[in-house]
């Protein structure tokens, strides 16, 4: 793929793939801080298929290839297994086969003792008052749901 059309997004990508958060690359490439649009931004093809091209001609430069990585934990293995040492040799097993896509790792999301995540719609807050907000929010700390004077106090105005 050639240089990006785009100057600001081709030092994204660039900045992307050394290894920068998306939101410091996006105000590196002369964007304002926006988190969102920083991270829709590295979510578009022509970013990311940059951004591989680059880590791509980096790992060739090092010498790293999937294959280089896979003799290494090859010669791991066996070592482990020659010095009776097998949780390593299964370490080095586990991680050819992450290598190769054969095993990925899963994780599930869950709530309060493994139950569903609950979600808020904070849509309907709008149009509460500021007593009823109040409300809310003492009941919130007393059942643990956020942080804050239980009693409602807070802060004197100035």
């Amino acid at each position: 793929m050639p240089v990006l059309k785009n100057a600001r997004h081709e030092k994204f990508a660039q900045a992307l793939a050394k290894g920068k958060t998306a939101e410091k690359a996006y105000v590196e490439s002369g964007y304002k801080a926006n988190r969102h649009n920083a991270a829709a931004l590295a979510r578009e093809q022509h970013i990311s298929t940059r951004v591989q091209e680059f880590q791509m001609k980096a790992a060739e430069k090092a010498g790293v290839t999937l294959q280089s990585l896979t003799d290494e934990l090859e010669e791991a293995r066996a070592i482990a297994i020659a010095e009776k040492q097998s949780s390593a040799a299964v370490a080095a097993t586990l991680g050819k086969a992450k290598l190769h896509g054969l095993l990925i790792d899963k994780k599930q999301h869950a709530g309060a003792n493994g139950g569903p995540i609950q979600i808020a719609d904070i849509t309907r807050l709008k149009g509460m008052t500021t007593e009823e907000l109040e409300v809310l929010e003492r009941a919130l700390v007393q059942i643990g749901l956020a942080e804050g004077d239980p009693a409602g106090e807070g802060e004197p105005e100035d």
